[in-house]
Formats: C-alpha cells, structure tokens, sequence
C-alpha cells in the first residue's frame, strides 16, 4: 500500500494548508477505493480523504461489514490521524474493528488503531435514541 499512498498522495489539492493526505480503503473483499484531500476557498466545502475514499465505498454499494482498513499517508514526519469529522464518519459507518494504518511520507513510521482504540468513548446513532 505504501507505494500506491505515494503515487495517490500527488492527487491531494491542498493549495491552502499545504496538508496532503491519501487514503484507501480496503473492503473485505479486496476491493479498495481511493481518496484525497480536495481544499475549497471555503474550507467547509472541501472533503478530507478518509471520507473522499469512504463516501466512494458507499456510493458504489459497499456497507459497514463490507470495510475492513483505511491506510493513510500525509506529507509530514509523523503519521497522521483521522481528523474529527472523519473520525465521526468512520465510527457511524465502519465496524469496531476497522483498522486504521498509517505512514508518514518517507515511510519509516507507522501507527496502526482500530476504529474503537481511536475513539474509545463514540457518539453513535445508538446516542440518538
């Protein structure tokens, strides 16, 4: 994975924050589908890349026990991590044990959390009700 992230993460449009993130996720299937950060004017507009590649899953049918991993990449030192709203998207729409793995660009770091080690304490349709 490490070296599609690479290639991915050139996609990423971050002429604002200068902040580009590659994702792909993996179905458990094998299936994967990709994403990156795309940086609007209005920064509320644009979309990061965990849910770039996670809405695209969706789109094309796969649901919650379909997602197995999101691999991440960002143009910095350290890994990086989802950010809330991702982190919000990932716990309503991926299983407890959807794994997250990241790497820094060099790819000499890595981390790797499940969905619920990230956010031990979720806010989750079941909140709702």
């Amino acid at each position: 994975m490490l070296e599609k992230l690479r290639k991915l993460i050139e996609n990423s449009y971050s002429p604002v924050y200068k902040y580009y993130v590659a994702a792909i996720l993996e179905c458990t299937n094998g299936q994967t589908f990709t994403g990156v950060n795309v940086e609007t004017s209005s920064p509320a507009s644009g979309i990061c890349a965990e849910r770039n590649a996670l809405y695209s899953a969706i789109a094309h049918g796969y649901k919650k026990e379909d997602f197995k991993a999101i691999y991440l990449m960002n143009k910095t030192v350290e890994p990086c991590f989802p950010c809330f709203i991702c982190r919000q998207a990932l716990v309503d729409l991926c299983p407890e044990n959807f794994k997250i793995i990241t790497y820094n660009y060099d790819g000499t770091k890595t981390k790797e959390v499940t969905i619920k080690e990230l956010c031990p304490y979720p806010f989750s349709s079941e909140d709702l009700s």
